[in-house]
């Protein structure tokens, strides 16, 4: 994992370098500070050597002001280092979403997703810029004093440092702790995250169901669990920063108990022990970067390892051998199809589609109807390939789907679901979202095609209305026209119809319904439908049971059937002349 964190240090080396330069400088300063003050005491006062102090002390000024423009250099290009870092790692695993399949979105909250790529990139971010320095500012510290101090004395110098270790083997102790602390505690933001994220989604459904209260105690549910599980993590760095503070304590008292008996004995003069004061002094902060070092690596690290396990989710596979699909003509045939969402785990009564066969002929509609459960909507699902078949083929223009790239098999599929999905921003941006390539005529026409572009017209801005959230300020119809609209852009051959108007009032419904009448013609249509009345005229009619195909075939000769879907008809139409 340590590899992985590396190298994205790499597209960066060269600033990353710089900085650690700097603060090998500014750590050399410091050395140097102790050795000029030994100097002073010892020789430039007694002596009243003038001109040497006055020298000495221009060059500590001088040096003070090096530190600063270097420490600046540190704090604005070492955290520009981690910021571009955490861009970086935000870029590839955006990129790593787009690529896994449907079923890791189908098991994982929206706002943990959020989450992991948010927070947990931040402390990341920290972790990269202050923890090589830090690390790095320690070790020259600690090192370059040890050297320094062993010149003037090295008995001394080793009772000092001999009591290091224990500030060690305590750091060793408390990071498995620590560990586990701060990824529990990452793990219930996400749930706190998750919970919110769902919560203000859909605050018109509990304010209209008055459950207010409900989703609050939700809400607290999750945040104290999260309160718990951080104020397990602060008692874990408590151990930590107590015992590190009890460390650097006997630290002082070690250096002014020995120090002074080597100085009552006369092994050391006072300008020595003032410098083994300040070292000491000095001392405080590289073990206050280590400590700081360890929280970061904790966070950052326990961070990272959540990112790492997206980054280690399986994409969506690729046939070795897969072929682009070019314009596809939409002759669809189902071979034997079985699916299940457990995939290869399922049994036979986890399939939700169970040996279906079936033949979609170019350029006709096909209706899906049946009760709930039937499979319809996952059907159409495994065209696209949003989920790969559990068994047998689906075949389209005599090519097996699983032969073609998955990206130029969906540029011929255009779906209108029940639930439309509109992007956060303006009408244009959600129409051209069939064909990014679009010119503005081309969004207009297509606009014109599905009946809204006299509305958007009246509009106050027009095509560039911010239509809010999900398309918030939108009816339902106007929300589906838009939805046709991108798809009368995209124009593929092949068209799924999903519920596209079940959610609709039946004034609107009507108009819907000559929009997709319209965008149906000359394509292989796909229809999943409730409502009966709406695919009366479709060249097939497919009744879907958990058993696979009940019935099949035009609407009247479903009717003189008298079977499942006259049932379903009567059902809905009971009381009407039509009938």
């Amino acid at each position: 994992m340590i590899r992985d964190f590396i190298r994205y240090y790499r597209p960066h080396i060269k600033l990353f370098i710089l900085d650690m330069v700097c603060a090998f400088i500014v750590a050399a300063c410091n050395l140097f500070y102790p050795m000029i003050a030994k100097n002073i005491i010892n020789d430039y006062v007694p002596n009243q050597l003038l001109n040497q102090l006055v020298w000495w002390s221009v060059i500590l000024i001088l040096i003070y002001i090096a530190k600063a423009g270097l420490s600046y250099f540190i704090q604005y290009y070492g955290h520009v280092v981690g910021v571009r870092m955490q861009a970086d790692m935000r870029r590839d695993i955006f990129h790593k979403l787009q690529r896994l399949p449907f079923s890791f979105f189908d098991k994982n909250k929206t706002g943990t997703i959020m989450s992991r790529i948010m927070n947990d990139l931040m402390d990341i971010s920290e972790l990269a810029h202050h923890g090589p320095e830090d690390l790095f500012l320690s070790i020259i510290l600690l090192i370059g004093a040890f050297i320094i101090l062993c010149t003037i004395n090295v008995p001394l110098t080793l009772i000092i440092y001999a009591v290091l270790p224990l500030g060690v083997i305590f750091s060793v102790k408390m990071r498995g702790m620590m560990n586990v602390a701060f990824r529990k505690s990452r793990e219930e933001i996400a749930e706190v995250n998750a919970n919110l994220e769902n919560s203000i989604a859909g605050v018109r459904v509990s304010r209209a169901y008055t459950s207010g209260g409900h989703e609050q105690e939700k809400f607290n549910f999750y945040n104290r669990c999260f309160e718990k599980a951080r104020s397990m993590a602060y008692k874990a760095m408590g151990y930590f920063y107590s015992g590190m503070g009890l460390f650097t304590d006997l630290l002082y008292a070690v250096v002014l108990i020995a120090g002074g008996l080597f100085f009552f004995k006369g092994i050391i003069d006072a300008g020595e022990f003032t410098m083994y004061i300040l070292y000491i002094s000095m001392f405080l902060d590289p073990i206050k970067r280590l400590v700081n070092f360890v929280e970061q690596y904790q966070n950052g690290m326990t961070g990272f390892e959540r990112f790492e396990e997206i980054m280690a989710e399986e994409e969506e596979p690729e046939e070795p051998d897969a072929q682009e699909a070019g314009i596809l003509k939409g002759d669809i045939r189902f071979d034997h199809v079985s699916f299940s969402y457990e995939n290869d785990r399922a049994g036979q009564d986890d399939l939700i589609i169970k040996d279906l066969s079936l033949h979609i002929k170019q350029g006709t509609t096909v209706a899906l109807v049946g009760p709930s459960g039937g499979g319809k909507t996952t059907l159409c699902h495994l065209i696209p390939r949003f989920y790969d078949l559990t068994a047998g083929k689906i075949i389209i223009d005599g090519k097996d789907i699983t032969k073609l790239t998955r990206e130029s098999l969906r540029k011929n599929i255009g779906i209108v679901a029940q639930d439309v999905f509109l992007f956060t921003g303006t009408i244009r941006d959600n129409i051209a979202y069939g064909n990014l390539e679009a010119t503005e005529e081309e969004i207009i026409e297509a606009a014109k095609r599905a009946n809204i572009h006299e509305f958007i017209l009246g509009m106050e801005d027009g095509y560039d209305t911010y239509i809010g959230e999900r398309g918030v300020r939108l009816s339902g119809g106007q929300k589906q026209r838009v939805s046709i609209a991108r798809a009368f852009l995209k124009n593929p051959p092949i068209l799924i119809l999903d519920e596209a108007t079940s959610a609709l009032d039946n004034a609107t419904e009507l108009h819907i319904q000559r929009s997709l009448e319209e965008l149906s013609r000359g394509r292989t249509s796909i229809i999943v439908a409730h409502r009966l009345s709406t695919i009366k005229n479709a060249d097939e009619i497919v009744v879907l049971t958990d058993e696979g195909i009940a019935e099949q075939g035009s609407h009247q000769q479903l009717l003189d059937l008298d079977g499942i879907y006259a049932e379903l008809y009567r059902y809905q139409f009971v009381g009407q002349e039509d009938i």
